[in-house]
């Protein structure tokens, strides 16, 4: 008998052990939590809160007024903001695509276990997407230049027999912007690529070369639906980013010749610090861009969607 409220009164401050154990790691756990959420909501919802209440104001400095959808109105009919989202759209559908395909092949070349020196190349990949935006910008901005090593390079192979206008030719402009972005970007995925293709049974492989399965079917067959979330990924965050374009366009043509080149993001730059101020129409134009990557996003989740789904 005595044993037994022994036990019990042991197994009482047991639980009472345990209880407050668990209310201190819960109350240590929602410290972490709460802080994260204010910081999330003070430093992303509130300025998109804020940004969405100014998109319906006109007006500078503080003498900003309600003017309801006339902003959203103005978007339809300005011929400047149609042509940015017609040269951010060019980019975006030539060049994901590109990027996409062109990491894919290298991270499966550069998985192949009997490749040497990986690391070296892995890391030269890598690196552009490392440097500062600005910087290789400027690098760029010259090596297209009229006098830059790309035309020089070009007529010493006799490809072309005067120098391409690649920052002055509306169509050029664009191509030196896509393999400008390309070069920068391609790592980048490339590296989540690798990652989720080391993480692939080596079985699976073996097994479809005892099938006679040749390497492009091995690629089409396994590989790629292997790496489907991956792609997804990676097609939505480039998206994404590609709406977002701004610094290549600022330090490279400034969106010249004309508004060949100009992006949205550096038309909001321009509503907001270049032209007279139009904080209100410029947020109208962010949240444009909000509109196009959901529709864009949403997009991509059904064609990579399963069917029965």
């Amino acid at each position: 008998m005595i044993t037994a409220k022994v036990n019990q009164n042991q197994a009482l401050k047991t639980a009472k052990s345990g209880r407050k154990i668990r209310a201190k790691n819960a109350v240590i756990g929602w410290s972490f939590v709460t802080v994260a959420s204010v910081m999330i909501c003070l430093f992303y919802f509130y300025p998109m809160a804020q940004a969405l209440i100014l998109s319906f104001q006109s007006g500078t400095g503080a003498n900003l007024a309600f003017t309801g959808l006339d902003n959203y109105a103005r978007l339809l009919k300005d011929p400047t903001f149609l042509t940015t989202v017609k040269n951010t759209v060019i980019y975006l559908i030539i060049q994901v695509p590109i990027m996409i395909i062109l990491a894919l092949f290298l991270s499966v070349l550069l998985n192949n276990k009997t490749l040497k020196y990986k690391s070296l190349f892995r890391t030269a990949i890598f690196l552009p997407c490392v440097t500062s935006l600005v910087a290789y910008s400027v690098i760029f901005k010259y090596l297209f230049g009229h006098d830059g090593i790309i035309n020089m390079m070009l007529m010493k192979l006799s490809l072309i027999s005067e120098p391409i206008q690649w920052l002055t030719d509306p169509f050029w402009a664009k191509i030196a912007i896509i393999v400008a972005i390309t070069w920068r970007w391609t790592g980048y995925n490339m590296i989540f690529y690798l990652s989720a293709l080391q993480n692939v049974d080596e079985s699976i492989y073996e097994a479809a070369k005892i099938d006679g399965a040749s390497s492009i079917q091995q690629f089409f067959k396994i590989t790629i639906p292997m790496l489907k979330p991956i792609i997804l990924f990676t097609s939505i965050t480039s998206t994404i980013g590609t709406l977002q374009l701004f610094d290549e366009v600022m330090n490279i043509t400034q969106g010249g010749p004309g508004n060949a080149t100009m992006t949205i993001s550096q038309y909001i730059y321009n509503l907001s610090f270049k032209y007279t101020p139009d904080f209100g129409y410029a947020a109208t134009v962010s949240y444009a861009i909000v509109i196009m990557i959901v529709i864009f996003s949403i997009i991509q989740f059904k064609v990579a969607g399963d069917k029965n789904e």
